[in-house]
């Protein structure tokens, strides 16, 4: 990844914006997580990663950047339960996964169920049996054939999300992010993560993380530069007990994005399977101050 020097970055206020929008537009809504949500549809972020990496500024997230990458490692990789989780770093899915959840989908204890992002991104299943590791074709596919418009993966198993009377899901979460659309545009990649639902104070910056080191595997596995990435958000929302923080940020003034790049033993990664948080390194990175304890609704 080919960054321009610091210093001749320019400020980055995507993020802000996004938060001002939906604090002055927003339409309060219920949820079943508990408190009313302030929610706006269809909202977009596009990063030029020659700009810096789309690691947000307004707070700093200097002790928990490398946590998301870790997770969408483990769902690369099949992870569908807590103890599989943990061995990523992975151990805040505690609440997604209680007795009383995976009770109510017949799943064992602690367990997300299959139709949770490990369960579809590793082992989607097929009309034919067995399961259909997504990630590995979107590589393979962007190798073989990098000018076709299909290099897609979906966490959606719909068969197992269903909801109403007398069906039984089978996932303690639906899946609200990792709708992946890959092109090679310009002798570069551009990557679009389609997000279904987004907690835009806390699970949104999290998800800009993941997905944007996902570009830079890609650009490991394939030798195709990474170029862009853009984040849609369905349903972007701001829980009643998170207003305060996402007020507190949008007074903040934008500053530049940081540097991540893939570390040594992470440019000799030649399998997706084999990544991890640790193959990253942030540099450049001058963020606000922390904002602690945003609420999260499970």
């Amino acid at each position: 990844m080919h960054y321009l020097p610091a210093a001749q970055r320019q400020s980055d206020s995507q993020y802000q914006r996004l938060l001002a929008r939906i604090l002055a537009e927003g339409a309060e809504v219920p949820t079943r997580q508990g408190p009313p949500a302030l929610t706006l549809m269809q909202q977009a972020m596009r990063f030029d990663l020659a700009n810096g990496f789309p690691l947000i500024t307004e707070r700093s997230l200097k002790s928990f950047w490398r946590k998301p990458i870790g997770e969408l490692c483990a769902f690369i990789n099949g992870a569908t339960t807590l103890a599989e989780l943990a061995e990523f770093g992975c151990d805040w899915w505690g609440p997604w996964a209680t007795e009383e959840k995976t009770a109510r989908r017949g799943l064992p204890p602690g367990h997300l169920g299959p139709g949770s992002y490990g369960g579809a991104f590793r082992y989607f299943p097929t009309a034919e049996g067995g399961g259909f590791d997504q990630f590995a074709h979107l590589v393979e596919q962007l190798t073989e054939l990098p000018a076709d418009r299909t290099h897609f993966v979906s966490p959606w198993i719909p068969q197992y999300l269903v909801r109403g009377h007398g069906k039984q899901p089978r996932a303690t979460i639906a899946p609200c992010h990792g709708w992946v659309h890959v092109r090679v545009l310009g002798g570069g990649l551009h990557l679009h993560m389609f997000q279904r639902s987004g907690d835009v104070p806390v699970g949104v910056p999290a998800n800009m993380i993941q997905y944007a080191a996902l570009l830079l595997m890609l650009e490991q596995l394939t030798g195709i530069p990474a170029s862009t990435y853009y984040h849609t958000i369905s349903d972007a929302h701001i829980y009643a007990d998170q207003a305060g923080a996402a007020r507190e940020m949008t007074g903040r003034a934008a500053r530049r994005l940081p540097t991540v790049r893939l570390t040594e033993a992470g440019e000799k990664v030649a399998d997706i399977h084999d990544f991890r948080a640790d193959h990253f390194e942030l540099a450049d990175y001058e963020p606000h101050p922390s904002i602690g304890s945003i609420p999260v609704s499970p």
